[in-house]
Formats: structure tokens, C-alpha cells, sequence
């Protein structure tokens, strides 16, 4: 889900090319969701091993992976922690569309609807920890460093773009901005041609970049007048006011009114608004990580995608050797500051 304030931002796309050289803090689950959703058989059915294993996010992290390492790009995946309790909510109401979602696809799948049922099945995926470890598992066969949040993966890779460990956040959400990310990468996962649901229509997906700076200088805000609009709309910690849109927010954010003011006139309780922006001010992080990329063992990535998920042995090797070809190691930790 995510912030939505897509329409109020302003974002620049640009070719792949153009993040070459460069340090991305990837939000991991973000990207693996989107793995998950979109790696799939026409009626929506994961991609898995003969015993049912679900291997779609291993094949978009291996492929995808390769293909950002090949353009010079430098991830760094970091992995969400204990989500806050004020997420709670939120996470209940993702579940429970996630498991409507389920019966709709097989309702589709029984009546041969084949691309409804696809639809339904990118709603319902749910990333669960065995597949966390297995990603994790891939990444160390790869040589690619991950970090383990202790929080929300999103300020994590947040703190490690604002201290200048990444260059920027690659997500799909906005919340980054909230935790003060410099920049956000949109679609870096996702790039090339996508199918549009439900028509026979293709569009070229390219990485969108949003600089923080520009964002408060666009709309004339501060970042704690834009953490404003974002409660006022809703978050992963708040309902938000019904009827207050991104665009109704900045309105009433530029003429000085802050979420307790939306809330108040809406006859809601704002007392909670004190403690989620805590949340967004004060996230929990650590500074503990490590950001250095390492030669791919083939032999781990080979057991772990061919020999346990049944992968194309010829495919895999060409991606690690992809890999290989175009990742410098060669002192990356002492020379960080050439890729950031």
C-alpha cells in the first residue's frame, strides 16, 4: 500500500544507464512482494519446484539482480525487522484482503477466467519467512550485501541514504520521504515492458527518481509540513481523515493547518498523532550494517536454485556470471564513496 501521494510529488524518468556507478538500499520486501505478484503462469499460478515450493521471487531476484549488477548499479538489500505495534492494524487489514483475494482466484480458476484469476492471485501473495531465508540464502550465494532492519526496512535503508552509505532508497512507496531519504528510485525492479490488466496493451516501465530536496521545494513545504499531509491522508500507522486527499492536504498545510486541525474538525481523536510521528522522526534502526560486495559462489547459488528449486543450470550459471563480469570487489569497501 504504502503513502499515497503520487500525484503531489514530483518525478524525473530516467534510462537504467543513468544510475550506473550507483549505491541503492533496496527495500527488500517491497521488491520480493513485487517478484512474487508479478513472476507468475497466466492463471496466476507461482512459479514452483515439483514438491510446490514457491519459487518466483527467487527467480526475479536472481534475474533482476544480475541485470542491475550488469548496468553498474549497486544493490543493497535490507530486510524489514518487527514491524511497530501502531502497524498492527494495518497488517490485519492486508491479510484479510489477501485471503478474499484466495477465494477469488480459485472461484476464477474454476470457471476458466484465466486472466480475472491472475488479477486475484497478485492480490493474495504473501511472502512468508522460509522465503525471506531462501532470499537471503541466494543474496550470500551472489555476493550481495544485505542488511537486517531492526524496524521497518524503509528507514533503515533511509538512514543508510541519508548517512551516505546509498545514494538513494529503491522502493515502490513513498514512505521513505518520510524518514528522510534524499532520494527515492521508483520501478528499479520493475523496469521493461509491462502488460496493462485486463487490456491488450503494453507500456515501457522506467525507474522515476524523486530528490527529497525537490519535493520541498515543489510544494513549499517543510519536511515536517509534508509529514503533515501524509497523516492527513493516512499512513501504515494511521486511518487518516475521510475525504482528505494529497491534494486537499497540501492546500490546507500551505494555509498553516497541521493533522490535529483535519482530525479535530473531522470530529476524530488526534491523540495517537503524537506518537506516530515518533515513528517517522524517530524510527528504530541501527548503524551496525555492512555494505560490501563479494565474488558470487557458484556453487551455493547452483544448490540452492538448481539442485532444491529445479532452475535451468545454463540460465543460472549466465547469470552469475553476469555477475561476475561486471562486479568490481576489488577494495569495495574502502572505495564506497566511488559508487555513492
Amino acid at each position: 500500500m504504502g503513502l499515497a501521494i503520487s500525484e503531489i510529488v514530483p518525478a524525473h524518468t530516467v534510462e537504467v544507464e543513468h544510475l550506473t556507478g550507483r549505491v541503492i538500499a533496496v527495500d527488500a520486501y517491497n521488491t520480493l512482494y513485487q517478484f512474487l505478484s508479478i513472476i507468475r503462469q497466466p492463471d496466476g499460478t507461482p512459479l514452483q519446484n515439483s514438491k510446490g515450493e514457491i519459487s518466483s521471487h527467487l527467480t526475479g531476484l536472481l534475474y533482476r539482480t544480475s541485470k542491475l549488477v550488469e548496468a553498474g548499479i549497486r544493490p543493497v538489500y535490507v530486510f524489514d525487522g518487527v514491524p511497530p505495534e501502531r502497524k498492527h492494524e494495518t497488517l490485519l487489514k492486508r491479510a484479510a484482503i489477501r485471503k478474499e483475494a484466495k477465494l477469488k482466484w480459485e472461484a476464477a480458476l474454476e470457471r476458466g477466467a484465466e486472466e480475472e484469476a491472475r488479477l486475484y492471485a497478485q492480490q493474495a501473495v504473501r511472502l512468508s519467512e522460509g522465503m525471506v531465508t531462501d532470499s537471503k540464502a541466494l543474496l550470500d550465494g551472489l555476493g550481495v550485501p544485505w542488511v537486517q532492519a531492526p524496524g521497518e526496512g524503509e528507514a533503515q535503508a533511509s538512514l543508510m541514504a541519508a548517512r551516505g552509505a546509498a545514494w538513494a532508497v529503491g522502493s515502490q512507496d513513498f514512505d521513505s520521504l518520510l524518514f528522510n531519504a534524499p532520494r527515492l528510485v521508483r520501478n528499479l525492479t520493475i523496469t521493461g515492458k509491462r502488460k496493462v490488466p485486463r487490456k491488450d496493451v503494453y507500456v515501457v516501465v522506467k525507474p522515476e527518481i524523486i530528490h527529497l530536496s525537490e519535493v520541498f521545494s515543489s510544494l513549499g513545504v517543510t519536511r515536517d509540513q509534508l509529514l503533515e499531509i501524509a497523516l492527513m491522508i493516512g499512513t501504515d500507522y494511521n486511518a487518516g481523515v475521510k475525504g482528505i486527499g494529497p491534494k486537499k492536504a497540501l492546500a490546507l498545510v500551505q494555509k498553516g493547518r497541521t493533522a490535529d486541525d483535519a482530525y479535530g474538525e473531522a470530529g476524530l481523536d488526534a491523540s495517537s498523532l503524537g506518537a506516530v510521528r515518533e515513528l517517522f522522526s524517530n524510527p528504530l534502526v541501527t548503524e551496525d550494517y555492512s555494505v560490501q560486495w563479494k565474488m558470487p559462489d557458484e556453487s551455493a547459488v547452483l544448490e540452492l536454485l538448481v539442485e532444491r528449486f529445479e532452475f535451468s543450470e545454463d540460465r543460472v550459471k549466465k547469470a552469475v556470471e553476469g555477475i561476475v563480469e561486471h562486479l568490481d570487489v576489488v577494495g569495495t569497501q574502502s572505495r564506497l564513496d566511488r559508487w555513492v
